[in-house]
């Protein structure tokens, strides 16, 4: 009863049957199409909402009590790219960019995914830390930093790998307007607060479930249209999308437990590790990859990782939570 309730909540939340919709336009050859501006403005309000919202949740929780927690979430957030990479280049033969956009999908996190754990942890009577909130914006920016790199390292022209190609490459995933609007914005909730978030409550949190919809009903587009690639490494990826989400999930768990979280907290970090971002993710990854094929980076976290997270795979980090806290 808790995986079908965890299952019809979060698989029938707007955001996904939007995304949905956007794949039923392409595969029925609807003419709907998003106009850049517009894509672009979404793109801007949801990075700013999720960082700001991550900033004032750290500045509710004190800087002392979610300061380990939070160094080790983002250090997770930051390896997951790194050895996925590889894997994925090498394992899977993937074209490097693609490697790294999805690696970087891979680090990064998902916030339904985070919600259902929560959901799901309340059900079952299990407390948990009220500041696990803030790993969600914390593990966003390492991640999709890593990626960045790793991706314009990749598609550097031969022999023009040198220094001031990696300075250049390294800039760009820093002060790109993605990273930039999300570390700055988690900065500004962070010195705000809650006084703040009172201010601006009204923008930035209770349009937002609307906004992500129509985002992932152009990300729907954007996967339909080249659905067909998805031929060429199918097997691989479903693999990759089940079994790496269980290694990062124990990998999680074992970190929260090391970080002094309780059984619930290690839970959630478990069940974030094992996530795959679909918003702040994709944004940054469209804007600064524009080569990456949308196909595979949002196929593997909409349609693989993140149904098999809902619905096994939560009981299951929570299960290995439970096997560390005995």
């Amino acid at each position: 009863m808790e995986l079908f309730t965890a299952l019809s909540s979060n698989l029938l939340s707007p955001a996904v049957l939007f995304f949905a919709l956007g794949l039923v336009a392409v595969l029925v050859r609807c003419d709907l199409k998003f106009p850049e501006p517009l894509y672009v403005g979404m793109t801007i309000y949801l990075l700013v909402a999720i960082g700001f919202k991550g900033g004032v949740a750290i500045a509710e929780a004190g800087l002392g009590q979610v300061w380990l927690p939070a160094c080790a979430a983002m250090l997770l957030g930051a390896l997951i790219p790194a050895w996925t990479y590889p894997v994925l280049r090498f394992g899977g033969k993937l074209p490097a960019v693609d490697a790294a956009a999805i690696a970087a999908h891979y680090g990064s996190v998902s916030a339904v995914t985070f919600i259902a754990a929560t959901n799901y942890l309340n059900a079952i009577q299990q407390p948990y830390e009220s500041y696990a909130t803030a790993f969600l914006a914390v593990m966003e920016s390492p991640a999709i930093l890593v990626g960045v790199v790793l991706g314009k390292l990749a598609t550097t022209r031969a022999g023009l790998t040198d220094l001031s190609s990696i300075k250049s490459a390294a800039h760009e995933a820093l002060f790109g307007r993605s990273i930039f609007l999300l570390i700055g914005s988690l900065v500004a909730g962070a010195l705000c607060g809650k006084p703040g978030m009172d201010k601006v409550e009204a923008f930035f949190v209770t349009p937002f479930q609307g906004v992500l919809a129509l985002f992932l009903l152009e990300m729907g587009t954007v996967a339909g249209r080249r659905l067909g690639d998805l031929r060429k490494v199918g097997p691989f990826l479903l693999g990759f999308g089940v079994g790496m989400p269980l290694l990062h999930g124990t990998l999680g768990v074992w970190l929260g437990q090391l970080t002094g979280l309780e059984l619930g907290g290690a839970t959630l970090l478990g069940v974030l590790a094992a996530s795959a971002s679909y918003i702040a993710a994709p944004a940054a990854i469209r804007m600064s990859l524009p080569d990456a094929n949308p196909t595979l980076y949002l196929t593997a976290s909409l349609a693989i990782t993140f149904p098999f997270n809902i619905t096994l795979g939560i009981p299951i980090y929570f299960a290995i939570a439970r096997w560390f806290y005995p």
